[in-house]
């Protein structure tokens, strides 16, 4: 009986020390049944965690930083009457016309303290007013410094104090498998970041504007999405949020965005002289194929062909002739009629520059000094989000 006592005593203590020592070291393997609806459901619950530490992976940290500076940008456009809406017999045939204003919905960036704004141009085109949301709830009036339909950047202006502003990052050294962060209010519902990353690079030949350069991402970006930040995940600014591909008006995982390179050109020309100045030689060029080198006798196995050639214009004053295939300009190699529209856009007006060109057989190089670019028409595109 004795030897019996002795051992229970043993056990009882050891059972104690073990105790002791787990709940000392790991408290929540003893705390992590809980108890709730008075006592009728048994839960599971994980242990709390310190504040301000951020879980592994976690993006919180470059959104956190980027999001204040991103706006939204709601605008109002006073609906457009027929002429004979008040004629009663009008009314009896067609009805009571919409005389209701017509609402718009985008996103925009804040770029300077001074505030400056970018957005896209289909945002704020048209629009009689202009109404900018912070993300701390203030409201501002905004207004139009000046538009860019060729690359559909837009500059806005607001007139607060202390306001958060976006670090500008290099959107040239971007990689295809870069995790990228878009920030937007997309169908009003408020604030939103989604993740993803770059898909591709220098997409162009879209339909979508003049000038085309676009960073292509899967992360998600909705309507209302439109002129909000592409960031990376420092916090930096790599894009402006433009357009989507979809059959549905919803995300499908093909987005594009502006590289912040071009639209740091854009803002800066704005700004400084209420317009980009682009260069401009007047031609008409064309990617080269078999059949169009045949026709004109050239040669060349890469390069833009010259079709036509405007009587006067800063190409003919220089040379070039239909039939031409011009294979770059400056130090830009130009394999396609795009690449030649951005080297020529970029070009300083009245500011001369070398053109290598092959005529025939022979290749040789021409001084061509550009003029300035004519203002585009606007285009109205499908794809862009409205």
């Amino acid at each position: 009986m004795k030897r019996t006592w002795l051992l229970f005593a043993q056990a009882v203590t050891v059972l104690l020390a073990a105790y002791f020592v787990v709940a000392t070291l790991k408290p929540e393997w003893i705390n992590k049944h809980a108890t709730s609806l008075g006592g009728v459901v048994s839960i599971v619950e994980a242990p709390a965690s310190n504040p301000g530490v951020t879980a592994p992976g976690s993006l919180s940290a470059p959104a956190k930083k980027a999001s204040p500076a991103v706006v939204s940008i709601n605008t109002s456009k006073a609906a457009q009457r027929h002429p004979r809406s008040n004629d009663p017999w009008f009314r009896f045939f067609f009805g009571d016309q919409d005389d209701q204003p017509q609402v718009g919905l985008g996103s925009g960036v804040i770029v300077s303290p001074d505030g400056y704004i970018l957005t896209n141009n289909h945002v704020v085109e048209g629009a009689d007013e202009i109404e900018v949301t912070l993300n701390d709830s203030r409201h501002a009036r905004g207004k139009v410094i000046g538009t860019d339909p060729d690359t559909d950047l837009a500059v806005l202006k607001i007139e607060l104090d202390k306001l958060p502003v976006i670090v500008l990052g290099d959107s040239d050294g971007l990689q295809v498998g870069d995790q990228v962060l878009a920030i937007g209010n997309p169908f009003g519902v408020g604030q939103t970041v989604t993740s993803g990353i770059v898909s591709a690079l220098g997409r162009n030949q879209l339909g979508i504007n003049n000038f085309e350069n676009f960073i292509q991402t899967d992360a998600a970006i909705n309507p209302g999405n439109s002129g909000g930040a592409l960031i990376d995940v420092n916090g930096n600014l790599q894009g402006i949020n433009t357009a989507i591909y979809s059959r549905s008006g919803g995300s499908m995982g093909i987005g594009f965005a502006i590289p912040v390179s071009m639209a740091k050109i854009v803002l800066e020309g704005i700004v400084k002289e209420g317009q980009v100045r682009r260069g401009w030689i007047g031609v008409e060029p064309s990617d080269l194929s078999p059949e169009l080198a045949e026709t004109f006798g050239v040669k060349a196995d890469s390069g833009v062909i010259i079709t036509g050639v405007l009587q006067n214009g800063p190409a003919a004053k220089a040379g070039i002739r239909p039939g031409d295939v011009i294979t770059s300009v400056g130090e830009k190699k130009t394999d396609n009629v795009q690449a030649l529209l951005t080297a020529v856009a970029g070009l300083k007006p009245g500011t001369t520059s070398r053109f290598a060109l092959q005529r025939g057989s022979d290749k040789m190089e021409l001084d061509v000094t550009p003029g300035l670019r004519p203002k585009s028409p606007v285009r109205q595109v499908p794809n862009q989000q409205e």
